[in-house]
């Protein structure tokens, strides 16, 4: 059982490790499905898709990020994200989702590859735009 065990997440980009630090829980987008996280938990390897990382602080607070593919990997006590980018979802701009999804619709795609790309844009660009709806109707 989870009992007084803490759980360690590690959130790294390409440019940085952005956070070191124990939570309580935090749920994250696979690509397939989404995944729920408490102290205790099995190890694990998994491909991550694009949506939203949630976790709450030992303190309570809760922080919520966007995050765009990659990996998590379970091991211990520890969670470690790696991902091609993350952003905090306030700073989300609903604007700049709109304008990408935009641009992902009216892209012209001839064949398999370039309606795979367009497909993955879109679907990036509609889960910004939704973490960035959230965001802004509970400020």
């Amino acid at each position: 059982m989870a009992g007084n065990k803490q759980l360690r997440l590690v959130l790294v980009t390409p440019e940085k490790t952005l956070r070191d630090q124990p939570v309580v829980d935090l749920r994250f987008p696979l690509y397939d499905g989404q995944m729920g996280v408490l102290p205790g938990r099995a190890p694990l390897v998994g491909r991550l898709g694009c949506g939203e990382l949630r976790f709450t602080e030992v303190t309570g607070a809760h922080h919520s990020y966007y995050i765009d593919g990659g990996f998590v990997q379970i091991k211990g006590e520890t969670a470690t994200i790696l991902t091609n980018r993350a952003i905090p979802v306030e700073s989300l701009s609903r604007q700049q989702a709109e304008e990408q999804l935009r641009q992902a619709l009216s892209r012209p795609a001839h064949n398999d590859l370039e309606i795979d790309a367009r497909e993955r844009d879109e679907q990036r660009a509609r889960q910004m735009l939704a973490l960035a709806r959230k965001s802004h109707t509970s400020a």
